[in-house]
């Protein structure tokens, strides 16, 4: 990756063009993205809890849909509050201690005794998960300037897009091949995200001025595009500049569709690929177990991330709208035709599966570098915070929703027509940001 080209005036000296700073950019950045690798083990494995829990407590797919909507909205002010938080305290700090205190919190939820301890603790998770993402986007925003920050953030989102894969692969190891019931996948796979948490605090630093280099930012340019922002501004006055932008609240509008349609995938293709519609096709007359089909999805998602800000930056000359209006209307398509396909069609079920993952995951990476685009890097956590607030306020609403359509209809394959209306309202909506 090629550091940025601005020269701007530092208190610090070595330029920002130097080699060792652009070694420094990707420990920086390699460091959050090994971090946030193993953050889903911590909060997307509960789709293959499920069964489970139903069996164990003998409720319903829409009360299990309301659990699951308990993390995202705690979630979601939890990145309201966090992104300010990481703005103040600083990203490396905020983001550490979220994986510490998220894999204690799944701990907590592998004890519960029944449906009420399990939605509060798995509420009380959603938070602590919340002081991951804009954190570390805040500190990766102090590392790269605007021309790099697509790419940047494709990497960011790609990390993510891994950590969904293995969410899903450690969650089918305990329970199909060690025979582990769902307790068990709240308590292995977030160790992993322990050792991330530590190995983030001890590896990552602050900005580049820590280092003794200069900053990548050019203050001219951030003054015309965002406005002046001083060092210490008060977390009220960041709060202030971010709401006060039309276009990321339009933004927010347009990925909180977006993320209803990747979470009604996350969530419930599990049980789609789980249920009794797709046990009949079993490894005996197909070389893939149909248990595993699921994973072709997260790692759809994960291309698909890594693509898109490489699209905004190189493609649409960093006009993110234009790559999230494209893979938005391709996900819409996509996701129809996945719902057409029959039943004891494996192989083709996998191909478009992961393109479903491709394009209803792909542009994140250009929502999250629309934020400092739109308001400054000093303001990344802030702005990263109050768009995924509406991101998972959306995905908390559909989770329900789509419980109650399977539950009513028994039919799993509902949820891609539900995917499919949300990824073209996104499509609709992110026209409007047109910058």
């Amino acid at each position: 990756m090629s550091s940025v080209n601005l020269n701007a005036p530092s208190r610090s000296g070595l330029s920002a063009n130097d080699d060792a700073f652009r070694r420094a950019q990707w420990r920086m950045l390699l460091s959050a993205m090994f971090c946030y690798l193993f953050f889903y083990t911590g909060r997307q494995t509960f789709g293959f809890a499920i069964p489970g829990i139903q069996a164990e407590f003998g409720v319903s797919k829409e009360t299990l849909g309301w659990v699951s909507a308990a993390l995202l909205w705690c979630y979601a002010v939890g990145q309201a509050i966090n992104g300010n938080l990481g703005d103040k305290f600083g990203g490396r700090r905020v983001m550490s201690a979220g994986a510490i205190l998220s894999c204690a919190a799944n701990w907590a939820v592998s004890f519960s005794t029944g449906v009420l301890s399990l939605g509060a603790l798995w509420g009380l998770n959603g938070y602590f998960q919340a002081m991951g993402w804009a954190p570390g986007s805040r500190l990766l925003s102090n590392w790269f300037g605007r021309h790099d920050r697509g790419r940047v953030f494709g990497y960011y989102v790609f990390a993510a897009g891994m950590a969904s894969v293995l969410s899903f692969v450690t969650s089918l190891v305990v329970v199909h091949t060690l025979h582990l019931d769902w307790r068990w996948i709240f308590r292995l796979p977030v160790l992993l995200m322990l050792i991330g948490g530590i190995a983030f605090y001890l590896i990552a630093r602050e900005r580049p001025e820590d280092l003794g280099f200069k900053s990548p930012h050019d203050d001219a340019i951030n003054v015309e595009q965002a406005g002046r922002v001083e060092d210490d501004e008060t977390s009220w006055q960041r709060y202030k500049g971010v709401l006060k932008n039309w276009r990321l609240l339009v933004g927010g509008l347009a990925i909180g569709f977006q993320n209803a349609a990747r979470y009604g995938l996350l969530i419930w293709v599990p049980v789609h690929f789980l249920g009794d519609n797709w046990a009949k096709a079993s490894a005996s007359t197909s070389v893939i177990d149909p248990k595993w089909i699921s994973i072709a999805l997260p790692v759809g998602m994960a291309i698909g991330a890594a693509t898109n800000g490489w699209v905004s930056d190189k493609i649409f000359g960093s006009k993110r709208y234009l790559a999230i209006v494209l893979y938005m209307a391709l996900a819409t398509v996509v996701s129809l035709y996945m719902y057409t396909i029959p039943r004891e069609e494996i192989y083709l079920g996998l191909v478009v599966l992961f393109l479903c993952g491709f394009f209803v995951y792909g542009p994140q990476s250009s929502f999250w570098a629309l934020c400092p685009d739109l308001v400054g890097h000093k303001r990344a956590g802030t702005a990263v915070g109050v768009m995924n607030f509406c991101a998972y306020l959306f995905a908390g609403l559909g989770e329900p929703l789509i419980g109650k359509f399977m539950d009513t209809h028994h039919d799993t394959s509902l949820v891609f027509l539900i995917v499919a209306a949300a990824s073209g309202a996104s499509a609709v909506v992110a026209l409007f940001i047109r910058r």
